[in-house]
């Protein structure tokens, strides 16, 4: 009589890859997760692949930062890298390739700055030649994730002309300006070094906003559409699932993570009954897709 059932195939798994060989750096704050080098992320890959995860997306931690972010087009850069090794091992594995400045720049924003400010339009055409080189390299799905007005469109139009028509782009649509992703930063060692991420990102008291922006991005070409954080914009995911007839996922980002592990932690709830918990009401929500740090546990959990 269940209604709403939990399969791995919609679980995509978020991967850090970071410069060396035989490096596999814990990550403090989220427990079980680490910082893979290009040779140690196989053995991630392998393992989501035989638990039947529908994806991995790959975050990158270059050798250097400049104000450009030019390791985040380089063709030889950490991600491209890692995708090519990838798709070598498994050809099969959908691979996602997040899409942002913010582990690329000496200043930490998702944009190019110009005194106190992002510029908007030069970032964008830096996204677009980024999704190419991204694609290039085998990704076969680009995710920006930098909220830049019109980077959908100037990412759609970067990869049709460097011709590859058929990379998809799942945008994230609505990404709030959450305070859940002080883990992430840890891991892809991104904080901004001065300022916040305000401008670009959303308003946490805002539901409307995120249905212009959903709307802006299906004109621009997107393929699907994301609400990052989950759990605390689930009637946001609600709204934008029941608007629009593409595929609309949550990313369940690293501090709703972390809590239910240091919770589990402290004795005060039940890991897997907690997790798996949210991850349904995720789904129930309206999320077609979702990107979890759970992604293996749960996995295995439903497997048994």
């Amino acid at each position: 009589m269940r209604e709403t059932r939990l399969d791995p195939g919609e679980f995509i798994l978020p991967l850090f890859v970071r410069p060396g060989r035989g490096e596999k750096r814990a990550i403090s704050s989220m427990p079980g997760h680490f910082q893979y080098s290009v040779d140690e992320l196989a053995t991630a890959a392998d393992e989501a692949a035989r638990l039947g995860i529908g994806a991995v997306i790959l975050f990158g931690l270059p050798e250097t930062k400049d104000a450009r972010a030019s390791g985040a087009w380089a063709d030889d850069g950490i991600v491209q890298r890692a995708l090519k090794a990838l798709k070598d091992r498994r050809p099969g594995l959908l691979a996602i390739a997040d899409l942002c400045f913010c582990e690329y720049t000496d200043h930490g924003h998702c944009g190019i700055v110009r005194g106190d400010s992002i510029d908007n339009d030069e970032t964008v055409e830096l996204y677009g030649k980024t999704a190419a080189s991204l694609a290039r390299a085998g990704a076969d799905v680009v995710a920006p994730s930098g909220m830049m007005d019109g980077q959908v469109g100037a990412i759609r139009a970067g990869l049709d002309g460097a011709g590859f028509p058929e990379t998809a782009i799942l945008a994230y649509t609505a990404k709030y300006a959450s305070a859940f992703y002080g883990p992430f930063r840890d891991a892809a060692e991104s904080p901004p070094k001065f300022g916040d991420r305000k401008t670009h990102q959303m308003d946490p008291g805002n539901a409307r906003e995120a249905l212009r922006e959903a709307e802006l991005d299906v004109r621009e070409g997107a393929d699907m559409l994301m609400v990052k954080p989950a759990l605390p914009y689930l009637d946001v995911l609600r709204a934008v699932s029941e608007r629009f007839d593409l595929p609309v996922g949550a990313y369940s980002v690293s501090g709703e993570f972390s809590m239910i592990k240091a919770a589990s932690r402290n004795g005060w709830l039940d890991e897997k009954e907690a997790a798996l918990e949210a991850l349904a009401a995720i789904k129930r929500a309206g999320a077609r897709f979702i990107l979890t740090y759970y992604a293996l546990e749960a996995a295995r959990w439903l497997g048994k």
